[in-house]
């Protein structure tokens, strides 16, 4: 990339280019922190371009894709603290604008886009202190937001999956230095606006991965047990049908803060996170999962270890992985292709 920069976003444009937006890394004034810089990836050329710059530096924000091909940039950290600012990037003009601001100020949350067009932001931090409960919804139609329910549980660094049925799956989390993971899961019914909860994961684990697979069932990998506790190998399957977890075998090694790409051929690639909560060991974390036979293998190749990165599925079937944190901001990429792996 054309500057380091981790807890970024990276967005599958219509047109099969990345947006890659913000995170923290040095800045073109000698600085270091918060990034305004917009950078967008040709996996055609294999080579980065300069977009508009966003109109608020941020990092650890979110960033959906809209039905129109615009990008929503909402939340994130600034400057002077949290935000509750969002804007749009769009693709024709390359340029920012600001949209309407939220109703509570947050980062560390989520963004799901809904069938309906609507964007569901929940969970997060509004101060570094406090978690947030409150969800809301964008109209990027109207530029409005509305509350959407709170959770039962404050948490951040949770997963948020859209299920096939519409509603939406928020698993694990936790919140502050220490903190230890939660095991309990709530579901977001768009057709209701409500929360519910949901059956508990086997295992209370945060910095995790979810991502869901081909037969609508939800996959839940890695991650911390918190409280000092383990760095986590299990993983485990949610059926939307029945509302109830299962086991499903172990990574090679423990794993937090990585990525899960569901490929095309219906595997998951786990990639990036940290093995060890403070050696920061430098081998990455690079596995895939078989869901028809449940069982792990260690990927081809090495990847440096890194946090704080991006994992984009790019239309050819590649995995674009950006970025990140490893004793310093990285500006590195690295392509995996499932085709000459095992």
């Amino acid at each position: 990339m054309g500057s380091p920069r981790e807890r970024h976003t990276a967005t599958l444009l219509l047109d099969g280019r990345v947006l890659v937006a913000g995170g923290s890394g040095p800045n073109a004034d000698g600085s270091f922190g918060h990034q305004s810089s917009v950078e967008v990836y040709d996996p055609g050329t294999d080579s980065w371009t300069a977009t508009g710059d966003m109109l608020v530096p941020r990092l650890s924000h979110t960033a959906t894709l809209l039905p129109d091909g615009r990008v929503l940039v909402v939340g994130g950290f600034g400057p002077d603290g949290w935000l509750g600012s969002a804007e749009l990037w769009d693709p024709d003009t390359g340029l920012w604008a600001a949209a309407a601001d939220m109703l509570t100020a947050r980062g560390e949350h989520s963004a799901t886009l809904l069938a309906s067009g609507l964007v569901l932001v929940a969970g997060g931090s509004d101060n570094g202190e406090e978690p947030v409960t409150a969800a809301e919804l964008y109209d990027p139609v109207h530029d409005t937001w509305a509350p959407a329910g709170s959770w039962a549980n404050g948490r951040a660094a949770a997963t948020t999956t859209l299920l096939v049925d519409g509603r939406v799956l928020v698993a694990g989390g936790g919140f502050g230095d220490g903190a230890e993971g939660l095991a309990s899961v709530e579901v977001f019914d768009p057709e209701t606006g409500r929360w519910e909860a949901a059956g508990a994961m086997v295992e209370a684990r945060w910095l995790h991965a979810a991502v869901p697979l081909g037969d609508g069932t939800v996959l839940v990998v890695g991650g911390s047990a918190g409280g000092g506790g383990d760095i986590l190998a299990s993983a485990e399957r949610y059926d939307p049908r029945v509302g109830t977890w299962s086991a499903t075998g172990d990574m090679s090694v423990g794993c937090y803060a990585q990525a899960a790409t569901l490929l095309l051929d219906g595997r998951v690639l786990v990639a990036g996170g940290f093995r060890d909560a403070f050696a920061r060991d430098p081998s990455a974390c690079v596995d895939l999962y078989d869901p028809e036979r449940g069982t792990w293998t260690a990927a081809r190749g090495t990847l440096v270890s890194r946090q704080g990165h991006t994992a984009t599925l790019l239309p050819d079937g590649r995995v674009l992985i950006l970025g990140g944190y490893n004793t310093r901001p990285l500006a590195s990429a690295d392509l995996y292709d499932p085709r000459i792996g095992p």
